[in-house]
């Protein structure tokens, strides 16, 4: 049965053929209104389709589908007006979706370390050094140095001497007596070369043949009338004083015999003007200092005449030297006023005997001995041995094996006999 017409008809949506939403005809309100004459008035009546209000649900959808254009538009639009809550659950999942992925990427990817390049600071090259041995004392020095000749100076050790100036610089020693209990000394230099050296004083044969075995030109004032003839057999490079006295002076401080000084620096001098060149000569076998833990000869006493000459040395281990005394007093240099301390002691048993005069002592250096070499806080009892005036001394063991010596100084001292030296672990 058709509906009522209502008054309100005419201005109405547009009529459809059908219910099935098929639309025939669509005529807008506005024209509707325009043909509407009241009066025999026309009246212009502008009706907008969102002021209409529909007249049940299926009106109200054919109004919106109306307004709606065009048609493929219409079907979002219905499907984000009507379905909210699936868009904000289909967003809801979608950023879920991201997050997690995110999550699990962040778990699953691992991180690459960063390489970190080590800098790695060059090696420092070691110096290259350029010394060698010592000829004469084994220590490490200046080659030019071993090109020198080896100076051999006579210095006295009377009571009126001391202290003298170089002993502590010479390379090697000689210490002997010379007459009426007075011993004296033969300093040997190459690789140092002290600024004042003395007293000087006259020659002796037996200094003259140690002095020869080490090709050195000899320094000294005057001489024993047998010195003075050996002098000129045997052929040595003299530097005697009475004859070259601008290369020596004499000091105000001290009065004569006991004041003639000189350096190595002027023997230098005096021996390149007369032509005397490098030493040549055998040198002593050489070894590492190897000091011993428990001392066994720490302390050593060498009686060679009186109390004033008689030598006492005491091993230091913090140094493996050993501190000289002489006369019951530590035996001083006067150039550095330290004590005197060489890195190796030995004691030759050297027969003597009285020269035709009666008063100079005459050792017999050319022959064999018994030899006791201190050195590293222990000793080592061996034989000293010397073929000839020109022949270097040397120091061998039981084995007749050549006896290696600590580098440094040497002080060799003649003894008598055996009796005439003593040690101790004390």
């Amino acid at each position: 049965m058709d509906k009522k017409p209502s008054r309100y008809d005419k201005y109405s949506a547009p009529k459809y053929v059908n219910h099935e939403r098929k639309l025939t005809e669509f005529v807008p309100p506005e024209k509707i209104a325009e043909k509407e004459i009241k009066n025999g008035e026309k009246i212009e009546i502008k009706v907008k389709a969102s002021d209409i209000e529909p007249e049940d649900n299926q009106n109200s959808s054919e109004n919106s589908a109306i307004e709606s254009k065009p048609k493929s538009k219409n079907k979002y639009l219905k499907f984000f007006t009507k379905k909210p809550v699936i868009i904000i659950i289909v967003l809801i999942l979608i950023a879920g979706g991201l997050s997690g992925y995110y999550l699990i990427s962040r778990k699953t990817v691992k991180a690459v370390p960063k390489t970190v390049q080590k800098v790695v600071a060059p090696t420092p090259k070691k110096p290259v050094s350029n010394l060698v041995p010592s000829n004469l004392t084994g220590l490490m020095v200046d080659p030019s140095l071993n090109n020198l000749p080896v100076t051999g100076v006579m210095i006295e050790n009377s009571v009126f001497a001391r202290p003298q100036s170089g002993l502590g610089s010479a390379g090697v020693v000689f210490e002997a007596l010379a007459e009426g209990g007075i011993s004296r000394f033969l300093a040997l230099y190459q690789d140092t070369s002290p600024n004042s050296v003395g007293p000087i004083r006259s020659a002796r044969p037996y200094y003259i043949s140690w002095d020869l075995g080490f090709d050195a030109p000899y320094s000294h004032v005057g001489g024993s009338p047998e010195a003075l003839s050996d002098i000129q057999n045997w052929s040595v490079k003299d530097l005697n004083q009475f004859y070259n006295g601008n290369y020596y002076q004499r000091i105000s401080s001290r009065a004569a015999p006991h004041n003639v000084y000189t350096s190595i620096a002027r023997l230098n001098q005096l021996e390149a003007s007369d032509g005397f060149g490098k030493s040549i000569f055998t040198s002593w076998q050489r070894k590492a200092d190897s000091p011993l833990k428990i001392p066994t000869a720490k302390t050593i006493n060498l009686t060679l005449s009186s109390s004033d000459y008689n030598v006492t040395y005491t091993y230091n281990p913090s140094t493996n030297e050993y501190l000289r005394d002489e006369g019951g007093a530590p035996h001083i240099d006067a150039n550095t006023n330290t004590q005197i301390s060489p890195k190796v002691v030995i004691a030759i048993v050297v027969p003597w005997n009285l020269e035709a005069d009666g008063y100079h002592l005459a050792y017999q250096t050319i022959g064999s001995g018994t030899a006791y070499i201190f050195q590293d806080g222990g000793v080592t009892i061996g034989q000293w041995s010397k073929s000839s005036n020109n022949s270097q001394i040397l120091f061998t063991d039981s084995s007749n094996q050549p006896i290696k010596l600590n580098a440094g100084q040497t002080w060799i001292t003649a003894i008598g006999d055996s009796n005439s030296v003593a040690y101790t672990p004390n």
